[in-house]
C-alpha cells in the first residue's frame, strides 16, 4: 500500500484575491513562454520540503489569501534552482490551473507548512461553481455559517 500523499501550504503574499493570483500566473507563465520555457508556474523558496515523494504522488500548492484557503495548483516536481546571490533554493514547479476551493480559514504563519490531504478542503464543486465570481471575502462568510 502506497504511502497517501501530502499538501504545502502557502500564505499568497501580496495577492488580494483568487483573480489577482490568476492573473499574476498568467503574466510570470507568458513571460517564461517568451523565454521558451514550458507553460508551469514556479515558486520559489528557501527550503526544499523533505517530504518529496509525499508530495509527488498527488500533491498540490494551497494558497491562503488574506488569511482563508481559496485555491490550490498541482504540483509537478521540485527543482534545485541557484539564485543569482549564489544560495541555492528550491523551486515549486506547478501545473499553471488554478483551481478554487472551499473557503477555509487560517492563522498567518511563515514560509510554508505540509497540509495532510484529509485535512485539505475540498475542490469547489459543480454546484458551487457560481460561487467563483462572489469576492473571496463574502465566499468565507457564507461557509463559515454553513451555506456553501
Amino acid at each position: 500500500m502506497h504511502a497517501q500523499h501530502v499538501h504545502l501550504l502557502k500564505l499568497c503574499v501580496g495577492i488580494e484575491s483568487v483573480s489577482q493570483l490568476e492573473e499574476y500566473r498568467a503574466k510570470q507563465r507568458a513571460q517564461a513562454r517568451s523565454l521558451g520555457r514550458p507553460d508551469e508556474t514556479r515558486h520559489i523558496t528557501r527550503m526544499r520540503p523533505r517530504r518529496e515523494a509525499e508530495l509527488l504522488r498527488g500533491g498540490s500548492l494551497y494558497w491562503v489569501i488574506k488569511g482563508v484557503i481559496l485555491a490550490r495548483q498541482n504540483i509537478l516536481r521540485l527543482e534545485t534552482e541557484d539564485g543569482e546571490d549564489g544560495i541555492r533554493r528550491c523551486a515549486i514547479v506547478m501545473a499553471p490551473e488554478i483551481i478554487r476551493t472551499q473557503a477555509a480559514p487560517r492563522r498567518p504563519f511563515q514560509g510554508w507548512r505540509y497540509l495532510p490531504a484529509q485535512e485539505a478542503p475540498p475542490d469547489l464543486g459543480d454546484r458551487q461553481k457560481a460561487d467563483e465570481n462572489l469576492p473571496d471575502a463574502l465566499r468565507l462568510a457564507l461557509g463559515e455559517i454553513g451555506v456553501r
